[in-house]
């Protein structure tokens, strides 16, 4: 289990508190509890290094528990993600992975004695008069005509509800608890209904499934588990989860609310990361544009840098969105130690050294990545055609562009000091190749006599640059919050350009036995990984993000922009 920054927090006050007072006598037993009806995102991300990490803290256990309480939206291949998605994040729950299902023997006997002690009862209302008799949050519930059934008769029809005598909807069993609570969820909730779905582990076995706030508290009883982090959402649930340990008269977990994770840029809910999925917005839950943990792995994001990540967002009861920057911050920050360096060209323009040797070629010594001398060195390949980056020439450069232009020296990464001499033209004028000198002395990137260009490039050599496919990948959506606007569905704020595929990009040779899933810097462009449709023939790389924090860029921008609004209406007549 990866280790992780100890912070305090009032989640770890509240476990203080219970381990002075021997509450649980000194154990601290925590789960986390997905439901098998989706891939899991950057929210669940916090969850899971939340409860495995309190648990590594404070010298106790955590387990990996399936809520798979509904067969109607639970498949197989979600169980699989989300157990291969929890281990890449670094965690381990030893023999302790666990279904809500291989309770629900345990959970039906526990639905008796409610019954058994008049608490519980079935009724017969349909869902909409079920709904309609709830009440609402400024007037109380109405009781069902079928509340006050004799323990007998509410035995018999329970069974036969599992037996397959009703169908979906004709039945469900009851709490009988309180139509008057301003708590709704107390006014008599729903424990037990009707779904003729097989079941991806007990297949056509049960025909009644026990609803998650009914399951919940009982296989966190059943496990021992000492405090049942939840996110705040489920804060006007605990009193349910509180009044079914009670009645049961069972070992009571605590049960402790916090404020999940929002992203800007992006949405968290399942039905509508689904939506994105079935509706072809994305191409798969693993798309480098979701953030579904899966896709974030593809994008090249790391397991280190997400634990840090929320790491620094921490525990807290306010609810909030997190800049997408700040989670890109920790992906620059890791993957500067990490990636190795290389050389790509994403928009080339051809570079002919004139006074190098026509069929010379030379291998030259590049260092793979500043920030760890144990990477070494490479060689890449330097021959008289070269290509740059096209954004890296302009034939009439404004002032502060350093880069090159006619007549200008620039310094080549690793290789020469070269020299425009002539810039060539197509027929519509536009630029297509460049003349140049370069200067012998030079090699390595210094001059004997000290001078220094002001702008370094990279470079590809065009005899020896492999053809690959760049996949530049932005956010999602372009508002800060897709689900803002009400009356607008959040699909409209999908971002046109939030995939530019670029074919070919030109990459040094050195990449050509790149496996899927290493990471690089294309220096001076952005940190890139190996796609899983990467071929020998074919390399893919996707970018993981930018080398710079363009959100911060852009937001430092904003006030400068409104303070010239201002001025500039203080001096209009």
């Amino acid at each position: 289990m990866p280790e992780v920054e100890a912070k305090r927090n009032f989640i770890t006050e509240i476990i203080d508190e219970h381990i002075d007072m021997d509450r649980f006598q000194g154990r601290v037993h925590t789960r986390f509890p997905p439901e098998p009806n989706g891939y899991l995102h950057i929210g669940h991300a916090k969850s899971i290094c939340l409860n495995f990490g309190l648990a590594q803290q404070y010298g106790g256990l955590c387990n990996l528990r399936f809520d798979d309480t509904n067969p109607a939206k639970e498949e197989r291949e979600y169980i699989d993600a989300i157990i291969d998605d929890v281990r890449w994040l670094g965690y381990d729950w030893g023999d302790r992975l666990f279904f809500a299902s291989d309770y629900f023997e345990q959970l039906y006997e526990m639905a008796l004695e409610l019954i058994r002690i008049g608490r519980a009862y079935v009724d017969e209302l349909s869902p909409d008069e079920i709904r309609a008799y709830r009440g609402t949050l400024t007037a109380p519930g109405i009781e069902s005509p079928y509340r006050n059934r004799p323990v007998e008769e509410n035995l018999a029809l329970f069974e036969k509800m599992r037996a397959g005598g009703f169908q979906a909807g004709e039945a469900v069993l009851r709490a009988k608890i309180d139509m008057s609570s301003g708590n709704i969820n107390l006014r008599d909730p729903v424990m037990y209904r009707i779904i003729n779905t097989p079941h991806p582990r007990t297949g056509d076995t049960w025909r009644i499934y026990p609803m998650y706030d009914f399951a919940h508290g009982q296989s966190d009883s059943l496990e021992g588990i000492t405090h049942s982090i939840c996110t705040l959402e489920y804060e006007d649930h605990r009193p349910l989860y509180d009044w079914y340990l009670d009645n049961i008269e069972i070992y009571h977990p605590q049960q402790i609310e916090f404020a999940r994770l929002n992203l800007s840029h992006t949405v968290l809910s399942k039905r509508k990361l689904i939506r994105l999925v079935q509706e072809g917005y994305v191409q798969g839950w693993d798309d480098p544009r979701m953030p579904t943990i899966s896709g974030l792995r593809r994008r090249g994001y790391t397991p280190e840098a997400i634990r840090q990540f929320c790491a620094e967002v921490g525990v807290g009861k306010v609810k909030g969105v997190v800049a997408l920057h700040k989670l890109e911050y920790h992906i620059r920050q890791d993957l500067n130690k990490r990636a190795n360096r290389v050389m790509a060209v994403l928009n080339p323009l051809r570079v002919v050294i004139e006074n190098y040797p026509q069929d010379q070629s030379e291998e030259l010594d590049a260092i793979n990545n500043p920030e760890d001398a144990s990477a070494g060195k490479r060689k890449v390949p330097f021959s008289k055609a070269l290509y740059i980056e096209r954004e890296d020439f302009m034939e009439d450069p404004p002032r502060k562009f350093f880069r090159l232009a006619p007549g200008r020296e620039v310094r080549l990464r690793y290789a020469y000091f070269i020299t425009c001499r002539e810039v060539i033209k197509d027929s519509n004028g536009e630029v297509i190749e460049l003349r140049c000198t370069y200067d012998p002395a030079t090699r390595g990137g210094s001059a004997p006599d000290g001078r220094r260009p002001k702008a370094t490039l990279h470079w590809v050599s065009a005899d020896h640059a492999i053809e690959a496919e760049a996949r530049l990948y932005d956010t999602l959506f372009t508002v800060e919050n897709p689900d803002a606007d009400r009356d607008q569905d959040f699909t409209v704020f999908i971002n046109p350009q939030s995939l530019q595929v670029v074919a070919p990009a030109l990459v040094e040779p050195s990449l050509a036995a790149a496996q899927p899933g290493e990471r690089y810097q294309f220096e001076r462009l952005a940190y890139f990984v190996v796609d899983a449709d990467s071929t020998s023939q074919r390399p893919v790389f996707n970018r993981i993000v930018t080398l710079r924090d363009q959100w911060k860029k852009q937001q430092q921008k904003q006030p400068r922009r409104r303070r010239k609004q201002r001025r500039a209406k203080q001096t209009q007549p």
